[in-house]
């Protein structure tokens, strides 16, 4: 039984749930944390996957889709949340503390991953708000830059605070263990706002249309070229639905595990 004291505590394992230990959290501001978890010796996933996780509702466990923001090798796992004051999961999610219990889906799956796509030269990873967690994990992941000759991570977001682990990624992932000179030589990081004043406001929608995601690091042409280009779609249903009918358009073909392509988005979260 889960004790009313503490809903976070005494959580039993299934056949499909593990329970794992929060190790920390973090919160960026009112409305967006992430947090780290023990991660079992024989779960394994690919860069870029999601999992199931969650706490215990009133009779049975409240579980809800979370991409993985660690990359593969790491020891532990971590994600990036939302926080929704009358949320059923995210209301209580955001108030766990490191100790507390958490159960962690044992199968995940996904396909903004690697293998979805077919080979390229440069990777583009367009994520709104906390559509970026995929994406932290993919660019920490050695692997990708022996695929990829650049790599150009774009977020975009209403206000500055939420720009999660955006230190991380101005300085290219300075002091990586695995990634540091690779992600130095290959790693664009390109922020936008579109509500508060910074150095680029604007939706994805709009950098692509006037150039500036191709502009400073990004390597030559200023288009996308579906020969060569490689795309990965997480966020806003908006964004992906209006990217992917421009990819489309271009003559780029939605890839997924069975059938790699040109982009990829994730189906799970969009329908």
């Amino acid at each position: 039984m889960t004790d009313a004291a503490n809903p976070v505590a005494g959580l039993e394992p299934s056949a499909s749930l593990s329970v794992e230990k929060v190790l920390s959290v973090r919160h960026w501001n009112e409305h967006l944390f992430s947090f780290t978890i023990t991660r079992p010796a024989s779960f394994r996933f690919r860069s870029g996957e999601f999992v199931m996780i969650g706490l215990q509702g009133e009779k049975k466990p409240l579980l809800r889709a979370y991409s993985i923001a660690s990359p593969a090798y790491a020891e532990e796992l971590e994600f990036l949340s939302i926080k929704v004051p009358d949320g059923p999961l995210t209301s209580r999610l955001q108030k766990i503390q490191p100790g507390d219990d958490i159960y962690l889906g044992r199968k995940p799956t996904g396909t903004l991953v690697a293998d979805a796509l077919l080979p390229g030269r440069r990777l583009f990873l367009l994520s709104t708000g906390t559509g970026l967690a995929p994406f932290i994990s993919i660019i920490r992941d050695p692997d990708i830059y022996d695929c990829f000759e650049q790599v150009v991570v774009v977020h975009s977001v209403r206000r500055v605070s939420d720009l999660a682990y955006r230190e991380e990624l101005e300085s290219l992932l300075d002091g990586d263990p695995l990634v540091d000179e690779q992600a130095k030589a290959q790693l664009t990081y390109i922020p936008t706002v579109t509500r508060e004043p910074f150095r680029t406001t604007g939706r994805i929608e709009k950098l692509m249309e006037d150039g500036t995601l191709f502009a400073g690091r990004v390597a030559e042409p200023h288009r996308f070229d579906p020969e060569h280009d490689r795309l990965m779609l997480c966020g806003s249903m908006a964004m992906i639905k209006e990217t992917a009918e421009m990819l489309d358009k271009l003559g780029f073909t939605e890839g997924s595990n069975a059938k790699p392509g040109e982009y990829v988005i994730e189906r799970a979260f969009v329908g």
